[in-house]
């Protein structure tokens, strides 16, 4: 596909694994994106939503330089924070107060980086599923 696709591209794989339902399904899509050229990883997370957003940030950058998605640049690292707050402001109107779990999924392929957040908002047993996509250019 040509590289103006590439963002789409990136975007699925991202929202893939966050939407994927095991450590061993994230590790398969890593290895298939991986043949694609596309650097991935997830990472889990949960808490109430307003102090969950500083860490689902700090676990994004974390996890996107322990994988080699990005360099240890203020540029790249930016890259990924914005990203990963795009996500988080989407979803924010249906998770403001309430407890969210889920899991963050990263993935970048030449300079398109996406951060998708797929996380069920608890309220006792009366749960919501939100999706959010956050997408950057390094």
């Amino acid at each position: 596909m040509s590289q103006q696709f590439d963002s789409v591209i990136v975007a699925r794989a991202a929202l893939k694994l966050a939407m994927s339902h095991s450590r061993e399904a994230e590790r398969e899509f890593k290895e298939n994106y991986s043949r694609e050229g596309i650097k991935a990883t997830a990472v889990d997370f949960g808490g109430e939503f307003i102090t969950t957003m500083q860490k689902v940030l700090e676990r994004a950058v974390v996890a996107s330089k322990r994988e080699g998605i990005i360099d240890q640049t203020h540029l790249c690292e930016g890259a990924v924070a914005g990203a990963a707050r795009e996500a988080l402001v989407q979803v924010m109107p249906k998770a403001i107060g309430l407890n969210v779990g889920g899991k963050v999924g990263i993935a970048r392929k030449s300079d398109h980086i996406v951060v998708a957040v797929f996380f069920a908002i608890g309220l006792l047993h009366l749960n919501e599923v939100c999706v959010g996509l956050g997408h950057r250019v390094i």
